[in-house]
């Protein structure tokens, strides 16, 4: 998702190290922090790999900063990311939520939705986090306050989450949200 995070910022503007650390930070830094350790060799593979172009400018006070941008291939690689995103990235909350984040970057509105789509159908497969006799515990089977407490409060996210999704979908690809009601 760094990697992720790193062509999606990019994407929108030229950055230096400093301000691309502190826009990852700000979208999932507080549940997945980004080190220097994880964040600089990152973008060393991704330059290596043609997908980000760096150049130097003179800094604000005295050291010369590197500007970091997409490169043409960068793009395609974005826009494959979005468009296909791997299972894990649309079964985690956080991950999705870095998808979601960029996913404006896909030109076509069909191909948004069915990215969409993909995590309807995760929220409306049956889970829990507990599982008893490998059927799913609901909140009112629970029998503890603190495990009712997160199964009613998963619930209701989820609930929101499906509404949410449910129109933007129809937002996106009326055509196809017709077909499906």
């Amino acid at each position: 998702m760094l990697e992720l995070s790193i062509l999606g910022f990019l994407a929108e503007q030229p950055l230096h190290g400093y301000e691309l650390k502190e826009r990852i930070k700000a979208l999932s830094g507080h549940v997945r922090p980004v080190s220097d350790g994880a964040l600089y060799p990152a973008i060393t593979r991704l330059t290596k790999a043609g997908l980000l172009d760096q150049r130097t400018e003179p800094g604000a006070s005295a050291a010369p900063r590197r500007i970091l941008s997409l490169t043409e291939e960068g793009r395609a690689e974005l826009l494959e990311r979005l468009r296909h995103p791997k299972p894990v990235e649309i079964s985690d909350q956080v991950r999705f939520n870095t998808v979601l984040s960029f996913l404006r970057h896909l030109p076509d509105r069909r191909e948004q939705a069915a990215v969409l789509r993909r995590r309807l159908e995760f929220l409306d497969a049956p889970s829990s986090f507990f599982y008893r006799d490998g059927e799913p515990v609901r909140a009112e089977e629970a029998g503890d306050l603190f495990r009712q407490g997160m199964l009613r409060v998963a619930r209701a996210t989820g609930a929101a989450e499906r509404a949410w999704l449910t129109e933007a979908i129809e937002v996106l690809d009326p055509a196809d949200g017709a077909q499906s009601n």
